[in-house]
């Protein structure tokens, strides 16, 4: 009888896990983006409104699109593991938005709707799915960022179960603006450690009262 260490059946059992498995929520469905999505896709990125608070300018063309549709879609799916989510309608299978979470060590959880859906909860929704299927998957904790000037995105951070740790300061790239930014985090897997990365990187930091 093979006996195997606790660090070779984690390895085995990562290895059986989906990259971006499809999820399905009372309203919304949530898969992969496809090459047929990049016209959505544009439609969401080149909306100068809710461009504000994300980390790229808006696309100009669906040539731009499909790039970033390559580089942070196509690829991804590519790897062995991945949560890069396309957010539909159950009732009308084309993107509205996309929510993902990064494999890195900060575990960034993210999102972006357009903004005819903003208000109704989706994201919500979209993001309970998620966080439960990472959690099942043993992904140990997420963490998501905001800037201080929109608090809406605090408060879908707050629904999902994530508490308020730190700010801090970043010149904002590559927009290059001065940011103030909330970080957030949900450990998923007993208490974890605070992702103290940008309170390390930035001198510019410091916990706010009464969040």
């Amino acid at each position: 009888m093979i006996e195997y260490s606790n660090d070779t059946k984690q390895e085995k059992r990562i290895m059986h896990i989906a990259n971006t498995p499809q999820l399905v929520t009372e309203r919304l469905l949530l898969r992969q983006f496809k090459e047929q999505d990049i016209e959505p896709l544009y439609r969401l990125l080149r909306d100068e409104e809710v461009n504000t608070f994300l980390p790229w300018f808006p696309t100009k063309n669906q040539e731009e699109a499909k790039a970033f549709y390559k580089e942070h879609f196509a690829s991804q799916y590519e790897k062995n593991r991945a949560y890069r989510y396309a957010i539909c309608l159950r009732t009308v299978d084309t993107p509205i938005g996309y929510i993902q979470a990064a494999m890195d060590d900060s575990h960034d959880f993210g999102y972006a709707l357009r903004k005819e859906f903003w208000h109704k909860g989706i994201v919500t929704e979209a993001g309970q799915a998620v966080v439960e299927q990472l959690r099942q998957d043993g992904v140990p904790y997420i963490t998501a960022t905001h800037d201080i000037r929109n608090p809406r995105s605090g408060g879908v951070m707050r629904r999902l179960g994530m508490t308020y740790r730190y700010s801090y300061e970043e010149q904002w790239q590559p927009k290059d603006i001065r940011v103030t930014f909330r970080l957030y985090q949900l450990d998923l897997i007993g208490e974890q450690m605070v992702y103290k990365k940008y309170w390390e990187l930035y001198p510019v930091h410091f916990i706010e009262a009464g969040l």
